[in-house]
């Protein structure tokens, strides 16, 4: 008996200590050891996902087109009849039509945006229905012949990844958030080999804050991303740069001041692009009547007519970029080809087609900053160096602006050019596109995404916080012992002055601002008469505690 009972208490030590362990690693999982391998395993199965979606793009490619080099493709389809390079993207735009149009509530193809907004305002979790039906409109995309990137759906992809964990695990938002984190970096390494930038990316562009707790873990999952790459690819770069670059620095630094002006205002000139083309888009289809499931096949019937004739906006654009980078172009031919990849990339996006912004955004800066070094060297020859140095600088300042992340595209151009020489002449570049961006923008392009749905997260906790909180988990009902006189209640009614049930503390403070009250009536209408109902009353001081408290629980996530 004795013995039985022994055993007893024995199991439920155990099992305490079970229920201990697992509120710890869901509390406060970041901060322990254990979490570093649930870490790993997400990173691991991120740069699968990342592998098996790039391999994928490649393999639909060769077989749309028919080509056995997908690196080569826009010279390959020089050599395909007009006819059929013109017919493969509106093929692929009529099948992404019809997959938005029966799996998204808003016909939207999710992609970076809608990860940095589960990353502020959900917790660390994405939609899965919907971001499935987007990887697959984004493969379609790409290998059809949009112009747009793929690193956006992968890391879309990734974050379902760490979103299914996170449910699975039951975990909190600090927790979520960074294994989301992890996911984001396994992806972007796995995707460009480049451990160093994919765990930054997850840090500066998704996370937006660098703390302590969350840097461990995410960086190792970036090297399980990076392994899975060199496993499949080796451990080769993206891009293969001539020789050796050389910077004249003391001579040449006001070019890259200058250069770093110019690519600011091409990455605000091609930002405005995509969204008065969106815009655009839609004023037409309401005027027109056209169903939205046909807009991708308009944006395909328009970048097929483009690549007839210049088949270099085709697909992510790698082979254009690295004709850049070795200075294998003109002068009038890069700025060409960059002047029509910033059109063929607005209509794929615009044309809610699918994909990323990052690729075509390098290819625009190398284009960008070849002309430039073209047009410097061949003024001052004996002050210069190499014009594809301007070209590498380009690149990295108009993605870096079109990012609003300076540090890890910084470093994402060294590893994708293994280039560490010239790392002043990007860092200066880089610096001044984003210091002109950023006034002209909110920011970036995916906070400027956000902000045109009314997510307003580019001025920081403080401006988005309120929409986190719905009135009716903050009112006090009418039940409650603090409750509010009904009758003053409805005599603020009838005066216009409350606040909907369905609303958030973004609608009502404002209102407590301007009206003084103490309180808000809190009301729901009549669904048949339209009469208003009181539900219960806000009280301005609940609200403030409210907020308070979030900006707390977030300053000590970003500085734990």
């Amino acid at each position: 008996m004795a013995e039985n009972s022994l055993m007893r208490m024995n199991v439920q030590a155990f099992t305490a200590k079970c229920g201990e362990g697992w509120d710890l690693l869901r509390h406060r999982g970041p901060g322990q050891v254990q979490f570093w391998f649930i870490a790993l395993a997400i990173g691991i199965a991120s740069g699968f996902a990342a592998l098996i979606f790039r391999i994928g793009i490649e393999w639909l490619q060769t077989r749309l087109y028919g080509t056995e080099d997908p690196n080569l493709l826009a010279s390959f389809a020089e050599t395909l009849p007009w006819y059929w390079v013109l017919a493969i993207p509106v093929l692929g735009g009529v099948t992404v039509g019809l997959i938005v149009h029966f799996f998204t509530p808003d016909g939207r193809v999710r992609s970076v945006a809608d990860v940095i907004e589960g990353a502020a305002l959900n917790d660390g979790r994405v939609e899965k229905k919907a971001g499935i039906a987007s990887a697959l409109c984004s493969w379609i995309t790409l290998s059809s012949g949009g112009s747009s990137g793929r690193e956006g759906p992968v890391v879309h992809i990734a974050a379902m990844i760490a979103s299914w964990v996170s449910n699975l695990l039951r975990v909190d938002g600090i927790t979520g958030r960074d294994l989301l984190g992890c996911a984001v970096a396994a992806a972007v390494s796995a995707s460009f080999n480049a451990p160093i930038a994919g765990a930054l990316f997850a840090l500066e562009v998704v996370l937006r804050h660098f703390a302590l707790h969350a840097f461990a873990p995410i960086v190792v999952a970036s090297a399980a991303g990076t392994v899975i790459n060199r496993l499949a690819f080796g451990d080769v770069t993206e891009f293969r740069l001539p020789g050796t670059t050389t910077v004249e620095f003391y001579l040449e630094l006001p070019a890259f001041l200058i250069l770093g002006l110019l690519c600011g205002l091409i990455a605000v000139v091609t930002m405005k692009a995509i969204f008065a083309a969106d815009d655009l888009g839609t004023g037409l289809q309401r005027r027109l009547g056209l169903p939205h499931f046909l807009r991708p096949a308009v944006a395909g019937v328009l970048l097929g007519g483009l690549a007839i004739f210049y088949p270099h906006i085709i697909g992510v654009g790698y082979e254009t970029t690295s004709l850049a980078l070795t200075g294998n172009l003109l002068t009038h031919e890069a700025i060409v080809f960059a002047v029509l990849k910033v059109a063929a990339l607005a209509i794929t996006m615009a044309g809610r087609m699918g994909g990323g912004v990052f690729s075509p955004s390098l290819m625009i800066g190398a284009l960008t900053g070849l002309a430039f070094g073209l047009i410097a060297t061949g003024m001052f020859p004996n002050q210069s160096g190499s014009s594809t140095l301007y070209a590498l600088a380009g690149m990295g300042a108009v993605a870096a602006a079109v990012l609003g992340a300076p540090i890890s595209t910084t470093l994402i151009v060294f590893e994708l050019t293994g280039d560490w020489q010239t790392g002043l002449a990007v860092m200066v570049s880089v610096s001044m596109s984003t210091a002109v961006a950023a006034r002209l923008v909110d920011r970036s392009f995916f906070l400027s995404q956000l902000e045109r749905r009314n997510v307003h997260l580019a001025a920081g906790p403080q401006a988005y916080l309120l929409a986190m909180f719905g009135v009716s988990g903050v009112m006090r009902k009418p039940t409650d012992l603090s409750a509010a006189d009904e009758e003053s209640c409805h005599a603020m009614i009838e005066q216009e002055l409350f606040v909907n049930a369905s609303s958030t503390l973004e609608t009502a403070m404002p209102l407590f601002e301007k009206s003084g009250v103490a309180f808000l009536p809190v009301i729901r209408r009549d669904p048949e008469s339209d009469a208003p109902i009181l539900q219960g009353a806000l009280f301005h001081v609940d609200a403030l505690k409210a907020y308070n408290k979030a900006l707390a629980a977030t300053a000590a996530e970003e500085h734990s």
